[in-house]
């Protein structure tokens, strides 16, 4: 079966680089209308270069989220599709405290639509951290991963009998955007080494990865797949001698 997307609306937060915008330039590939948000205007003008149609935005400004939506909608002249809420990260912090709150009142604002529409799908990017303890030490960022696991699994519960899916995807370690790269940097070579060493794949995941499995969530493959977290990176147990 060949997955395309032609016809569909495609909604994806956190736009601007990493995941978001590798996800935006897939579903447009594969002929989704494709919209976009983000904080960085600048990012997204990269972003556009794909087709997509981008917002700059700030999720946590919950009517102007909503009303992007709602916009979305009369363009369209339909509900949005698919709703990947990619928006999040540990706000340029390291081994510190963040403030991360998933919006789910703009969860709402799109699944109202959907509902009438009685289809639709829902991802949202969690993390590894949202499964087990945070391996970078932030504490506020691992807490709100594993809201956003439960709160996958609750509107998977509550949005099931409108035909309306919500799973998750859970990236490990991927070196996808400028935090990332200095996360990187800071292990040095002996702890990029066995990093890489513990994953059973004996590779980091990539963007695309990411952007692969939110298509197959999407797509009609998923049809009956509903409150589902797939873990991208499993780690093989340390050896004790």
């Amino acid at each position: 079966m060949r997955i395309r997307f032609d016809g569909k609306t495609v909604v994806v937060s956190g736009a601007g680089h990493g995941f978001g915008r590798c996800i935006t330039e897939t579903f447009a590939q594969l002929g989704a209308r494709v919209f976009g948000c983000d904080l960085s205007a600048a990012e997204l003008a990269e972003t556009a270069k794909a087709g997509v149609q981008t917002e700059m935005l700030d999720l946590t400004d919950r009517a102007a989220a909503a009303a992007w939506i709602a916009q979305i909608e009369r363009t369209t002249a339909g509900a949005v599709d698919v709703l990947v809420n990619n928006a999040g990260g540990v706000a340029g912090q390291e081994m510190r405290p963040i403030e991360e709150v998933p919006d789910a009142d703009w969860d709402r604002a799109v699944a109202a639509g959907m509902k009438r529409a009685g289809s639709g799908r829902i991802i949202n990017i969690s993390s590894g951290a949202g499964l087990a303890p945070s391996l970078t030490g932030i504490q506020a960022y691992c807490s709100a991963k594993h809201a956003v696991v439960g709160l996958t699994r609750q509107l998977a519960h509550e949005l099931g009998p409108f035909g309306i899916t919500v799973n998750s995807v859970a990236p490990g370690f991927v070196r996808s955007n400028t935090a990332s790269e200095r996360q990187w940097a800071g292990y040095g070579e002996e702890g990029q080494r066995a990093l890489v060493e513990r994953i059973a794949m004996r590779r980091l995941g990539t963007a695309q990865d990411i952007a692969n499995s939110v298509v197959f969530f999407a797509s009609e493959l998923a049809g009956f797949v509903n409150g589902q977290v797939l873990r991208m990176k499993i780690i093989v147990p340390a050896v004790h001698s």
